[in-house]
């Protein structure tokens, strides 16, 4: 191959590299024995949360003002990040449950 073409097709293959998306995770949230486990969360968005209530009773993971997720008892629950910035939640019906999201761009 002639050395300009492996040249243009090494930049080529190095800029697509670059523009690839990163990948998007899920981030686990244990709720056991009226706690979240980890409190601080790092993410980005894009990234989804998964809160999994090991409690038999009802959870809910309430940014003030911003997303409301419910958590029924023994089960899980959802939430995609959307945009960045520093999030402390609660949980509505044990305001004693404290939790930290960091979302990066």
């Amino acid at each position: 191959m002639n050395p300009l073409r492996s040249a243009i097709l090494a930049l080529l293959l190095g800029t697509a590299a670059i523009v690839v998306p990163a990948r998007a995770e899920t981030i686990e949230v244990t709720i056991d024995r009226l706690a979240y486990a980890p409190v601080e969360i790092e993410a980005k968005v894009g990234d989804e949360i998964e809160w999994i209530n090991k409690d038999a009773l009802v959870h809910t993971a309430t940014v003030k003002g911003g997303a409301d997720v419910l958590l029924p008892a023994k089960k899980s629950a959802r939430l995609l990040l959307q945009e960045p910035g520093s999030f402390d939640y609660i949980c509505r019906y044990h305001p004693n449950m404290k939790g930290h999201i960091t979302v990066r761009p």
